[in-house]
């Protein structure tokens, strides 16, 4: 039996990763958790150009999980009720099921991940419900998968993926590799999207892995 997987966007550049492991979940009938910071929604309005409401009463995923990108074909075919098993968390209610530790999940991803929300991940200093979120499935020994993107990296940031890190986190920076065929953008996206996945125990076909034909 499968549990509700949660998903955090916050402020990192890189929107795409996170619109794409969405499409990707809800195609594939999974429950999800979604939490969108302010600042991850500004991103998303920038890079994507999509405008979010995110009071708890008028969220509207639709944008979301039928965006299509430039570069790409089409969006996953997404079954009918993938609305019943999308649950839209507003960063301050700390009355959400995901902030108990006896709500039990699959796993939490935050891509992107900010440098402020890996500090304060890092370092338990909670604000917000993805901090709170993210402190439970370390405490809980559950899968964290922190989507880094930033670039070059300070000490203080390097510190606190190793702080993260040795708490139980899983750091995977959107790098994407080069070696699967890569004829696009599309690719380099479902690359990551597919680590992470894979991260969280979710089979996927996103990607031609090393060794296959």
């Amino acid at each position: 039996m499968t549990r509700p997987l949660v998903v955090a966007i916050t402020g990192g550049s890189g929107a795409v990763y996170a619109v794409r492991l969405l499409q990707v979940l809800l195609a594939g009938g999974r429950e999800v958790f979604l939490m969108l910071s302010r600042s991850g929604a500004d991103v998303i309005r920038q890079e994507l150009n999509l405008e979010l409401n995110l009071s708890a009463a008028g969220f509207d995923a639709e944008p979301l999980v039928t965006y299509r990108s430039p570069w790409s074909e089409s969006v996953p075919e997404l079954p009918d009720d993938w609305r019943e098993r999308l649950t839209y968390a507003a960063i301050d209610d700390y009355f959400s099921p995901i902030a108990s530790g006896s709500f039990l999940t699959d796993g939490m991803v935050v891509c992107p991940c900010s440098g402020s929300t890996l500090s304060s991940i890092a370092r338990a200093a909670s604000s917000n419900l993805v901090h709170r979120a993210a402190e439970v499935h370390l405490k809980e020994r559950r899968s964290l998968v922190l989507v880094t993107r930033e670039t070059p990296l300070s000490v203080i940031a390097l510190e606190n993926m190793t702080l993260a890190a040795k708490a139980g986190a899983t750091l995977l920076p959107a790098m994407p590799g080069w070696y699967h065929g890569v004829r696009g953008l599309d690719d380099l996206v479902d690359f990551i999207v597919a680590r992470i996945l894979d991260q969280l125990g979710v089979e996927n076909h996103l990607m031609q892995r090393w060794g296959e034909a």
